[in-house]
C-alpha cells in the first residue's frame, strides 16, 4: 500500500504531499505521517520551509476520513502531537508552512491549509467548513481560526452554512496570498517560498514567535509582551552574527551570507 504522504527538498524546502486518493482524505494514521513531516522540517537546520500540497487537481483534501469514521475512527480519536492533520495543534513552530492549495480543501482539509502560515491557491480551488452538515463542528482550528482570519459576519456565514468560497472570494478577503492558474500552483508556492529563505533564518524564527506570543493582544501589550525578555528566539535573533552580517552586506554592496548564529 502507497504511504499516504510523501516528502521531496527543493532547495531548503520541505514539499509535503498529501497523497491518498481519491479524495486526500485525513485518518489518524496520515495525521501521525504528516505530522512526521512536519517535525522533520522543525528539527532540521537543513531546512527553512515547509509547503504542503495535495495530489491530483481536484481535492487538496477531503478533510476527515469519513469512511474511518464509519469504521470506527472516533470523532475525538487522537491524531498524535500535531493535532487533526499533524498541524493544526503543533504550536511554537518557528519554521513558516505554505499551503498550496490545489483543488477543493473542505472541512478538516481546510483546517490544514489555515493553520499554515501562508496560503496559495489554484484558481480552480474551492474552501469550505460543511461540518455542521455532518453533525459536527470544525474544532480542528476551522471554529477557532476562520473567524481570525475574516470579517466575523463572513466567517459565521461560512460556519453556519457549510457553504463552499471560492478562490476569488477568498484572494478578495485576504485569506489567500497568491490565486493562480493550477499549472503554476507549485512554482508559486516555491518560489514564495525561496523569498523567505532569502532571509536570514533566526529574524524568520523571530517573526514566527513574536506573531504567536503577541496574538490578540493590544499594540502596548505586545510591545510589553516582545521586550520581556521571554522570546528566545527574538533574544537569539537581537544577539546574532546574523543581524550584524545583514547591514554589512547591505553597506558592501552583496548578498548576505546567513550563518544561523
Amino acid at each position: 500500500m502507497a504511504e499516504p504522504v510523501r516528502t521531496d527538498v527543493v532547495d531548503g524546502v520541505l514539499v509535503v504531499t498529501l497523497d491518498r486518493p481519491s479524495a486526500n482524505a485525513i485518518d489518524v494514521a496520515t495525521s501521525l505521517a504528516l505530522y512526521a513531516a512536519f517535525a522533520r522540517l522543525e528539527s532540521d537546520p537543513a531546512l527553512r520551509v515547509g509547503v504542503v500540497t495535495g495530489a491530483g487537481d481536484r481535492f487538496f483534501s477531503a478533510g476527515w476520513d469519513l469512511k474511518a469514521a464509519a469504521a470506527g475512527e472516533a470523532v475525538d480519536a487522537d491524531h498524535g502531537p500535531g493535532g487533526f492533520a499533524g498541524l493544526t495543534e503543533l504550536f511554537g513552530r518557528t519554521k513558516p508552512v505554505i499551503a498550496a492549495v490545489n483543488g477543493l480543501a473542505l472541512g478538516g482539509g481546510l483546517e490544514l491549509a489555515l493553520a499554515a502560515d501562508l496560503m496559495v491557491l489554484a484558481d480552480h480551488a474551492e474552501l469550505a467548513l460543511p461540518e455542521v452538515r455532518v453533525g459536527v463542528v470544525a474544532d480542528s482550528g476551522g471554529l477557532l481560526r476562520l473567524p481570525r482570519r475574516l470579517p466575523e459576519a463572513v466567517a459565521r456565514e461560512l460556519l453556519l452554512t457549510g457553504r463552499r468560497m471560492t478562490a476569488e472570494e477568498a484572494a478578495r478577503w485576504g485569506l489567500a496570498n497568491r490565486v493562480v492558474p493550477a499549472p503554476e500552483l507549485r512554482s508559486t508556492a516555491l518560489d514564495l517560498a525561496a523569498e523567505i529563505v532569502a532571509g536570514a533564518p533566526l529574524a524568520v524564527a523571530a517573526i514566527q514567535e513574536v506573531l504567536s506570543a503577541t496574538a490578540g493582544l493590544d499594540v502596548p501589550g505586545a510591545f510589553a509582551r516582545m521586550r520581556s525578555g521571554d522570546l528566545p528566539a527574538y533574544a537569539r535573533m537581537l544577539g546574532s552574527e546574523d543581524a550584524l552580517e545583514g547591514p554589512r552586506a547591505f553597506a558592501e554592496k552583496r548578498s548576505p551570507h546567513w550563518l544561523g548564529r
